[in-house]
């Protein structure tokens, strides 16, 4: 079973033709979150894109029926190297404590919005309801 997960952005900047997130079964792919202010701008700073990503994921994860915590799997796309250190310790806060989901990073070139210092996207498991494990 697959179905299609739509959770308005809270952002106002231009959707891309995505959507927030989709379940198979008990697992949930989330779209890449960007770290979008509520009125389309994006913070200067990576502390502020990464607070605003994880907000915009923990979204995401409440209306899939879960939590942050029902995260398994995160991408982690940055735009410049020298961020890794801030993202390691801002990433250990928001998916800690231990046991942390499996991560990749990866520094890319650029994102879709040049403003843009980071994206994540991730994948969870999260048990539909009226179903045993």
């Amino acid at each position: 079973m697959s179905n299609l997960l739509h959770v308005p952005p809270t952002a106002d900047y231009p959707t891309p033709p995505i959507s927030s997130a989709v379940r198979a079964g008990d697992l949930v792919f989330v779209s890449g979150t960007p770290g979008f202010n509520p009125d389309g701008t994006l913070e200067a700073i990576f502390a502020g894109q990464f607070a605003r990503a994880v907000e915009e994921l923990a979204r995401v994860m409440i209306a899939a029926g879960g939590s942050i915590r029902d995260i398994v799997k995160v991408n982690v796309l940055l735009t410049r190297e020298t961020d890794v250190p801030e993202m390691n310790r801002l990433y250990s806060h928001a998916f800690g404590p231990t046991p942390f989901p499996a991560r990749t990073t990866s520094v890319v070139a650029a994102l879709p919005h040049p403003q843009m210092l980071l994206e994540l996207e991730a994948t969870a498991v999260i048990q539909l309801t009226g179903t045993r494990g």
